[in-house]
């Protein structure tokens, strides 16, 4: 997976690409560890680029809330398509996130 961190319009944008899975948690905690040193109150995760993700993924993403919230910062997901949306769907991830 590659990640890429931006900051515009007042948010940190972490776009992902690629399989979001077990083997991507370091890149993942590197990406949110430099998400989080930003100013922005709003952290948004792009999964538009995203071909596979399971639940390992999930649960990363559940710390990520945690992390978010305890620094007084909001994550929302944002571009999920396809298998993806599917998966979060199942798990219900639309009632723990905002899904834009």
């Amino acid at each position: 997976m590659q990640t890429n961190v931006t900051n515009a319009n007042g948010r940190v944008t972490v776009k992902l690409t690629g399989r979001f899975d077990f083997n991507a948690h370091r890149e993942f905690r590197d990406a949110i560890d430099e998400s989080l040193k930003s100013t922005e109150k709003n952290v948004v995760i792009d999964l538009s680029t995203v071909d596979y993700l399971d639940s390992s993924a999930l649960g990363m993403l559940l710390m990520l809330r945690d992390k978010t919230k305890n620094v007084g910062k909001t994550v929302s997901l944002a571009g999920a398509n396809g298998a993806v949306k599917q998966v979060l769907d199942i798990a219900n991830f639309s009632k723990l996130f905002p899904l834009i």
